[in-house]
């Protein structure tokens, strides 16, 4: 492995020394000696949006082309039924995203690399190997989105999605950090013409709080059908990406654990965005379709573009293709660009956006490399998009709960968050989101091996999941209230969290992995190793026809 680069700054984790300095947002500056306390109203706004920008880009690039496709199915086949599945999933967003970003500005070192010095060479090459074939496929997906948005503007899509590409690139590849935060900015404010799209459709205001506030399955509809959908949501909603890319993201922008709270807020506003866009994309096939031969018939985005072209006008149908191109744009940046923060940290390359090309090779190479070869293969005819789409979905579901799993574990290691590990609620809440993630991860990946899968069979994988996850939680908290962890005498004081980072990772101490999490990550490991074979079998079964 390549030794980590050195900082001649103070006594950090940071391993590349471009995310040392100051914070250099789309819209102001925070020098690194400023520590003057924000007091005043206007002080503090200053702040909040010049540190903006981590949590935003994560949240608007989670409504990307899956999310447009997942989303517009729910609303074109169910109307507005399922909508409270997005508000289920902002605890869950927050939370996630919560502790990378608490990661990031505490330890200056990626996921990646920390999961690799933590867990191991296994864990580490597990979690990169796969993000970055996840990523690739992810990636594919979002220049399908593009071709299908070109397509309804009546672009060519091969000498389009060539524009795109090079476009994404370009925009990475500037050695300014503000500039691609500032594009990026652009293309978030983009993605609100969602809204005069949902003026011109007018979907019902009753129906839409009727969809968030009454849970429920949609009456007559098929359980197998609407429960893989309701995990479609999930893992569009909630993926392993967004947890690379943040952490990373935070790192590059330079954030501290002094600027925590505005890290929050800017992630709040990202959330907010996500519901808003998710809700736009339920109600408004829901509304326009209603009624009409397209209701229940949902093939893809751009049947969507031309529903609404045929059912509101056309320039509707212009609004929704443009919003799915922007999208998409956002998407494929932020997904290329967690797997090149990943590999850089991992390898320990320089990675920054603050660095030129020429001083960054291997990190925007990587990016490059990955673009390009997406968008080849969308282009190139006869290419197995379907294969690649089912793919998406499978590593997605097999990965997130392990991602998770180590989310939570990093978040309780002292050695490297010290007084910012999680509090007890919070694991608790972690715990029982990873036991869902997991059942879901079950169904989805058994419905792929499994197509003709019924909805009794999900009801009983969904039973015995939630039974044998009580059932572990009550165990452990038996055992917890038997055996109390002992206090450290060496813990530092919460009251010193705003200064405090983690050491450099060759001076922490081994972690200590107990009897119970040795065997958890065990189960895990062979759970994977299983889920991979049998995915693997399941792609070539569908590679042959069969």
């Amino acid at each position: 492995m390549t030794s980590t680069i050195n900082i001649p700054t103070q006594q950090n984790a940071v391993l590349d020394s471009a995310h040392v300095g100051n914070i250099e947002g789309a819209f102001g500056t925070i020098r690194l000696d400023d520590d003057a306390p924000r007091t005043k109203l206007s002080a503090k706004l200053r702040t909040l949006v010049a540190i903006v920008g981590p949590g935003l880009i994560v949240m608007v690039g989670d409504n990307d082309a899956g999310a447009f496709g997942t989303y517009t199915q729910a609303g074109q086949n169910y109307g507005t039924a399922l909508l409270w599945t997005l508000l289920l999933l902002v605890p869950v967003l927050y939370v996630n995203q919560e502790m990378v970003l608490r990661l990031g500005a505490v330890t200056g070192v990626g996921h990646a690399r920390l999961i690799l010095e933590r867990f191991g060479k296994f864990w580490g090459a597990f979690s990169v190997i796969d993000l970055f074939i996840l990523n690739a496929l992810t990636i594919i997906t979002e220049f399908i989105g593009i071709s299908l948005g070109l397509s309804y503007l009546g672009v060519p899509q091969i000498p389009g999605v060539i524009v795109a590409a090079v476009f994404i690139i370009a925009a990475v590849t500037t050695g300014s950090f503000r500039r691609f935060e500032r594009l990026c900015m652009v293309l978030i404010f983009g993605s609100l013409i969602l809204v005069p799209l949902a003026v011109m459709a007018q979907p019902s205001v009753g129906d839409i709080a009727r969809g968030f506030l009454v849970p429920g399955l949609p009456a007559g509809a098929d359980l197998s059908t609407v429960m893989l959908l309701i995990i479609g949501i999930v893992g569009t909603t909630v993926a392993p990406w967004q947890l690379f890319f943040q952490q990373s993201y935070v790192i590059d922008k330079r954030i501290t654990p002094r600027f925590m709270n505005y890290q929050k807020a800017d992630l709040w506003i990202g959330i907010l965005i996500v519901v808003i866009g998710g809700t736009i994309l339920m109600s408004v096939p829901a509304a326009v379709f209603a009624g009409t031969p397209l209701a229940g018939t949902f093939t893809d985005a751009l049947g969507v573009a031309e529903g609404l072209g045929t059912y509101v006008g056309h320039i509707a149908g212009i609004l929704f293709a443009i919003a799915l191109i922007d999208a998409s744009i956002i998407g494929a940046a932020a997904v290329g660009l967690s797997t090149s923060y990943a590999l850089g940290d991992t390898l320990g390359l320089k990675h920054s956006l603050h660095r030129k090309v020429s001083e960054a090779k291997g990190f925007y190479a990587t990016f490059a490399g990955i673009l390009v070869v997406a968008a080849v293969i969308v282009i190139i005819p006869g290419s197995p998009l379907g294969l690649i789409t089912v793919g998406v979905q499978v590593l997605a579901g097999v990965l997130l709960p392990s991602a998770s799993v180590f989310l939570l574990l990093l978040c309780n290691d002292k050695e490297v968050l010290g007084p910012w590990v999680n509090r007890r609620g919070l694991n608790i809440f972690t715990s029982a989101v990873i036991a869902v993630l997991v059942i879901l991860s079950l169904v989805l990946t058994a419905s792929v091996i499994f197509p003709d899968i019924t909805g009794p069979q999900i009801e009983l994988i969904l039973g015995i999941g939630a039974g044998v996850s009580l059932l572990v939680g009550v165990v452990f908290g038996i055992h917890r209230l038997r055996h109390p962890a002992p206090v450290d005498p060496d813990a530092v004081p919460r009251s010193e969290r705003a200064t405090w980072r983690m050491p450099p990772i060759a001076l922490l101490k081994a972690p200590k992995l107990s009897t119970g999490r040795r065997l958890g990550l065990s189960v895990l490991r062979i759970y994977l190793l299983i889920a991979m074979i049998l995915v693997v079998v399941r792609v070539i079964q569908l590679a042959l026809g069969h």
